[in-house]
Parts: structure tokens; sequence; C-alpha cells
């Protein structure tokens, strides 16, 4: 049965390229048999609000062309406070983004030809969401469908998201790394995961439903986005000098054997202390501590890559 697909477009994705070759994957996705509507973003929130629309408006699947803040947006989209569905869509994915964080975790294609191919032909599975629910997040609360951290990650984020992407994500987000755990310092925060109070001065939390984030590094090695519990990964006293030593780990999946590394599963976890530490969430500034991140178990369809 053809398909009714909805592609959510990010035209600045790709360093603007996107702009340029979207009507390539219309005619491509029209070929494929795919019946196909299409909206072009035209400023920050526009995606949810597309995504949001043509799921209720009975898209099978929506696809997220873009980043992976364009993916964050229509997975808001998709899935409401508390897993809440608006509507029946699932999520298919065309990344033209830097990070590419999202398709690492979840194996879909690479290249725009074959994820349009999956899309049409793909089964639909279910992957857990994380949602975080912050101080002074304008959203007043959000889902993350990869991961989300709060301390220095946040101001790394902050930093890579005003800098050009012409250099690709990876080498991006190391330049932000290295300036932001610089002028970074490290403070005393109270975690509680399930309940367990956890006390430790720390770089940051990351709470990730998958396995990669920061343009490849794998920062919750092992992670499954359909096991219902988030694996939290407690960064601790550790600065610029010490990322520099470690740049390795970042990539081969070592990280867990640092003796300041600490990965953890869970369902809830909650940040605060006495300084507010900034959230993001894939990627995208989300407020600050305190802060609850938590599983949304199965909240969200995915078109599976065969």
């Amino acid at each position: 049965m053809t398909r009714r697909v909805v592609l959510i477009i990010n035209p600045a994705s790709a360093n603007g390229a996107t702009g340029k070759q979207w009507p390539e994957l219309v005619v491509e996705a029209q070929r494929l048999g795919l019946r196909v509507e299409h909206h072009l973003t035209e400023a920050p929130g526009h995606a949810t609000e597309l995504a949001r629309e043509a799921s209720m408006a009975g898209a099978e699947i929506v696809v997220a062309v873009g980043g992976d803040g364009t993916v964050h947006e229509v997975v808001n989209g998709l899935v409401g406070a508390g897993g809440t569905p608006f509507g029946e869509a699932a999520l298919g994915v065309i990344a033209r983004g830097t990070g590419r964080d999202f398709i690492r975790s979840h194996n879909i294609p690479t290249k725009a030809k074959d994820a349009l191919q999956a899309i049409a032909e793909g089964p639909i599975g279910r992957i857990d969401v994380g949602e975080v629910i912050s101080t002074g997040d304008p959203e007043g609360g959000r889902r993350f469908a990869n991961a989300s951290s709060a301390g220095v990650t946040g101001a790394i984020a902050k930093r890579a998201n005003g800098m050009s992407k012409r250099m690709g994500g990876t080498p991006t987000f190391l330049l932000a790394a290295f300036q932001g755990f610089r002028g970074y310092t490290n403070t005393p925060i109270h975690i509680e995961l399930d309940g367990r109070p956890i006390d430790v001065t720390a770089s940051c939390v990351v709470c990730a439903i998958g396995h990669s984030l920061g343009g490849g590094i794998k920062v919750a090695h092992g992670a499954r986005p359909d096991d219902g519990l988030l694996d939290m990964v407690l960064v601790g006293d550790v600065g610029a000098k010490d990322l520099a030593l470690n740049v390795h780990r970042l990539y081969t999946g070592t990280l867990g054997d640092h003796p300041q590394i600490t990965h953890v599963k869970g369902v809830t976890v909650t940040v605060s202390g006495d300084t507010p530490l900034q959230i993001e969430a894939d990627g995208e500034l989300a407020g600050t501590t305190p802060a609850t991140f938590r599983c949304l178990p199965g909240a969200l369809r995915l078109v599976i890559a065969s």
C-alpha cells in the first residue's frame, strides 16, 4: 500500500544546500510511489507545528529533512507531554545536518536515496523518547529524541550553535568542547536517580536514549533506544586537559573506562544544585536546572531501515 508521507524540510540545513536541493527529494519520493506533501520551515519551532498538523491530519509518516535540531522539533510535533501522541504518524529521517547523531543511534541510512527507500518500504517500530522539564524553558518541557544533558555540555551546545558548521559536525563540536571546558567551572550538584541520591562535583550529567551525541561521540556506549530506560552518564570533576588526553575514548566506545565516568540506567533523573546549569536537549538550549529527565517508553513510532 502506498504510504502517505509529509516532508518537513529545513532549507537552512546542510549550510543552506537543502534550500536548493529539496525538489530532488520530492521527485525521488514520488518515483518510489509515495504520496508526498512537503512543507519548508520558516523559523525555529515551525517544524514542530508542521509535524503536529500533518500527524493529526492523517499522515502515515512525517519525515524530518534536516539536522538533529529538525528531528528534535518534529519529534515534539509527534509526541506531547508525558508521551501523549499527536495523531498516529511515524517518524522518518533524511539527514541533512552536520551532527547526525540520531541516525547514528538508529542505523538510518546517511544517503538521502537510501533513507527514502527505507521510508517507502521499511518496517515501523516503537522506540523510547526522553522528556525534560527544566527551569525557564520557553517550551515548558520538551521531548528529546537522542539525549539531553546539564552542565558543560549545555555551555558547549550554546557555543556550537553560534559557530559555522562548514568544518563538519565533529570538528565543530570538538572545538566548542575545548573552548567550553576551558571557560567552565565544575560545581557541586545533587542528582536523584529513581529516588537514589548522588552528590558530586561534576562537569555534566547526560541522559541518553541513543548512544551518540556531539557529532559521533559514543557517550552512552551500548545504549538501547527501546529498553524503557535512560542511560545516565555522569562526567565527574574533569577539565580541558583531561578532555585532550582522552579524545580517543570519545569515539571508540571506551569513555566508560575513565575513572571519572559513571554510566548507569534508570527511569527518572533529577538534577539540582546551588548554581543553575544550562540544559540542552538534542543540542537545543532548554532552560536550566533544577530539571527532571525521564524516559517515555515506546512513545515514538519510527521507520526502521530493513
